[in-house]
């Protein structure tokens, strides 16, 4: 299957930025969250990052900036905000990207369901819940995967494409393709607790969560150590700031009460969430982000 038009459905900083990637690829996309001031946040994150990007080619001299403000305008023009599902009746690809709480879930994908064609594949963007217990809540679960982005989504080039219980390899096949559209790489994985990323990146960076507990130590120097001796471009402290630290601590324990204690929860990162500091988009959380 061929994708022609894709939905985005979750307005969040994530979903603008998925939005920005479809339309990049020369797609139409929808982008639909319950309030117009989400989608308007969403719309405003695709305009962001398009224009760094765009800003990049004209520094390094690949376009010149009319081109760049071209480019601009015909990227964002095919990216449509919306508050309701209208439009919906003829998207091939949707990718929802809602918050990481499996009602919250099923509760969309029971709307899609309603809403889009009988082959249109309906897709999530979940970093470890189950894919099938989503399809459960429609009528097509062969038509149902996981599709993973990570953050940033504009620029990280990997796709997780799982597969649930009810998954068909169409549909598997299909998810795959789209990927390679849109210009990432795909990899493809059965339904496990944190999939492939997570449960790599969460067995090495919840030692550090550990140490740095029972150590006391400054999170800033952590990431600052960790950055200067180039074991990922960024630190892990700062990064669950950005990913939002209510998902990261919400995997963290799926993973913990999946696999046992060898995958530790922060004990300060769950302080913070309690108090309703979820890192950059609460304006704090182990950074003060103003």
């Amino acid at each position: 299957m061929f994708v022609f038009k894709a939905a985005v459905v979750g307005a969040g900083t994530m979903g603008g930025e998925i939005a920005q990637v479809v339309a990049a690829a020369g797609l139409p996309v929808l982008l639909k969250d319950v309030k117009q001031e989400f989608v308007d946040h969403g719309l405003e994150k695709a305009r962001e990052v398009a224009q760094g990007q765009l800003g990049g080619l004209v520094k390094k001299e690949k376009l010149t900036q009319e081109q760049a403000d071209s480019q601009l305008e015909e990227t964002l023009g095919r990216i449509t905000g919306t508050t309701d599902y209208e439009g919906f009746g003829d998207v091939d690809f949707v990718i929802e990207a809602v918050p990481e709480r499996m009602e919250i879930k099923q509760s969309v994908f029971a709307e899609l369901d309603e809403v889009t064609p009988g082959n249109a594949i309906l897709a999530s963007n979940t970093s470890s819940l189950s894919v099938t217990e989503m399809g459960e809540a429609t009528t097509r679960p062969h038509k149902v995967c996981g599709f993973h982005f990570f953050y940033p989504a504009s620029v990280l080039r990997l796709i997780e494409v799982i597969e649930g219980d009810e998954t068909s390899e169409d549909t598997m096949q299909s998810a795959a393709n789209f990927a390679q559209q849109i210009r990432k790489q795909p990899i493809r994985c059965g339904e496990a607790p944190g999939f492939v990323v997570n449960r790599i990146l969460n067995s090495s960076v919840s030692e550090i969560w550990r140490v740095r507990d029972e150590e006391d130590l400054d999170v800033e120097e952590i990431d600052r150590l960790v950055t200067e001796s180039k074991a990922s471009p960024m630190g892990p402290f700062y990064l669950a700031d950005l990913l939002g630290l209510d998902t990261v601590l919400h995997v963290a324990e799926h993973l913990r009460d999946s696999y046992g204690d060898r995958f530790y929860v922060s004990s300060a990162m769950k302080e913070l969430v309690e108090a309703g500091n979820y890192g950059q988009k609460t304006g704090k959380g182990f950074y003060d982000h103003g």
